[in-house]
């Protein structure tokens, strides 16, 4: 009798046994971590019951006395980064769904000390054209607002480091304080792009470079002449971090027009041939960043500064200070320092 109980326990262990290696292959095969990690709490639940009455309730007082911390669903989730959100480099989102591109925002005052009167392009011989008919004055003050979106076309086109977006930035200049001449729009820039984002994650020691930007950008004031401007060109952007900071150094390549068609020939004279930007984010959830380009053979070139702090969900204070040329496509020949200070809306 006392040997056919050993041989029951025998048996009933070994089965316990088997029943346990087979469920902890179930857990391990399960990708979902918070499914996988409650699949270990059910065996190893199964396996106390098992256990004598004394060996689980010292079992449950060791549980107790030892806070257990879930597991991270992605190995990038203990730092947030700001590129990495921008362009979804670390997780996919699916295609067709807007995002914001560029900063949205709305400056009730944008304040120039050298507003332009009468624009001008080396393709106009000089000649000075009023804003719009019966338009000879423009205010100093206007208000100004930016509004920037793109959706991810083709998400992993030739490896999922790869993604392809479609991206438009509208910016308008509004005389809303012009009453004398029914405060018209000054000038309003048009620009969508194409844009290749590769996800490249190479560790440089002091950054990290995180991803190559390929575009292809048209950018317009939908004017007719002599007051038309516009250009296209490609770009190759790189994105650099560094935890709260960020680098991106964007070099740039202007197609050429034929000959008595270009209507700013020397557009890049002022605009330069890139701009770098560098941009900070605290943790109080301000945002600081720098823009600057150069055209190091003319002399010219510009910086901006923007800043936005906080206020509620999406909404934030925003500041811009912009001084140099090319504050838009009508101005590019015109050097101004211009402050304006509104709003902003971003994630």
């Amino acid at each position: 009798m006392q040997c056919s109980k050993i041989l029951l326990l025998g048996v009933t262990v070994a089965a316990h046994a088997t029943a346990d290696v087979g469920l902890l292959q179930q857990c391990k095969s399960i990708t979902d971590p918070k499914a996988r990690l409650a699949c270990y709490d059910n065996l190893d639940q199964a396996g106390a019951a098992a256990k004598p009455p004394e060996v689980r309730a010292e079992a449950i007082e060791k549980s107790n006395a030892e806070p257990r911390t879930l597991p991270s669903t992605d190995i990038n989730q203990s730092a947030s980064s700001a590129l990495g959100d921008q362009w979804e480099l670390d997780q996919k989102k699916g295609t067709f769904a807007l995002r914001t591109y560029k900063t949205n925002y709305f400056l009730p005052i944008s304040y120039s000390d050298n507003r332009n009167q009468h624009p001008s392009s080396s393709a106009s011989t000089g000649q000075q054209i009023p804003l719009a008919p019966g338009v000879d004055a423009v205010n100093d003050a206007e208000a100004k607002f930016q509004l920037s979106f793109k959706v991810k076309a083709l998400e992993s086109v030739f490896s999922d480091r790869a993604d392809f977006w479609l991206a438009y930035t509208q910016k308008s200049y509004w005389q809303v304080y012009n009453s004398d001449y029914s405060a018209p729009f000054r000038e309003t820039n048009y620009e969508p792009e194409g844009i290749l984002s590769i996800r490249t994650d190479l560790d440089l020691g002091i950054m990290k470079w995180r991803f190559l930007n390929l575009g292809l950008a048209h950018q317009s004031n939908g004017r007719s002449n002599p007051l038309s401007r516009s250009w296209n060109r490609v770009y190759a952007d790189f994105g650099f971090e560094k935890d709260n900071f960020s680098l991106e150094v964007r070099p740039w390549y202007r197609f050429k027009e034929q000959d008595g068609t270009d209507d700013n020939p020397d557009l890049l004279d002022f605009m330069g041939h890139g701009d770098v930007t560098a941009r900070y984010r605290f943790t109080s959830g301000q945002e600081l960043s720098v823009l600057m380009r150069q055209n190091f053979r003319t002399g010219h070139g510009a910086v901006q500064l923007d800043w936005t702090y906080p206020l509620t969900g999406n909404l934030k204070v925003y500041g811009q200070v912009f001084s140099g040329y090319g504050d838009n496509l009508l101005d590019y020949n015109i050097r101004q320092n211009v402050i304006g200070f509104g709003i902003a809306i971003s994630p």
